[in-house]
């Protein structure tokens, strides 16, 4: 389980191509802390450590997540949000985040908003019913606030600490990101469904 605080800005080092895929990601994380077996959260997605080198780990992404995700589009040098699991008695700053990503959303709009900046994203249709005002999502692993909803769009608005330590800094409209409602409302909409509501 994540919590959605990104602890490091990761790039990928180099893409291997299979039946899969196979991406080595360099980090500024202690590699000689991190267990092969590992789960670590790469731009939203919870993937398994499979191999470490110096600055670097290895994981391994199959084919059904290269489908529903951004993955596929990952090239030497992409920028990757990182975060390791929570550990019993840390800090939970975010919200319950899982990693296992529901869709893609699109940036729509950036646009300055005072010191911050002003994003919009278009979800997909059986997606967007999961989105609230003022509730929580997890964009490439980032946990954030919705600040409006309107049919299949959301904005947020991004503050400069998380522009500057995240993929975000970067993105511009068109780009994708991978999507992940939060567990909570997934679980509502189906007690909800199931009393027929």
């Amino acid at each position: 389980m994540f919590t959605g605080i990104i602890s490091d800005l990761g790039r990928v080092r180099r893409v291997e191509r299979g039946d899969g895929r196979e991406f080595t990601i360099a980090t500024g994380y202690d590699v000689a802390a991190i267990a092969l077996g590992a789960s670590i959260a790469c731009s939203g997605v919870c993937l398994t450590v499979v191999a470490t080198e110096p600055g670097a780990f290895r994981v391994q992404a199959s084919g059904e997540t290269l489908s529903r995700t951004t993955l596929g589009a990952w090239r030497e040098g992409t920028s990757v949000n990182l975060e390791r699991p929570l550990r019993l008695g840390d800090e939970f700053g975010g919200h319950i985040v899982l990693g296992h990503v529901d869709g893609v959303a699109r940036i729509v709009e950036r646009r300055p908003d005072g010191e911050s900046v002003r994003f919009s994203f278009e979800v997909p249709e059986p997606l967007a019913r999961f989105v609230a005002s003022k509730g929580s999502v997890a964009l490439d692993g980032i946990s954030l606030t919705v600040n409006e909803v309107s049919g299949r769009r959301f904005g947020v608005n991004i503050i400069p600490y998380t522009l500057a330590h995240t993929n975000l800094g970067t993105l511009q409209p068109g780009d994708e990101m991978n999507f992940e409602i939060d567990p909570i409302a997934r679980y509502v909409a189906r007690l909800t469904e199931e009393r027929g509501g």
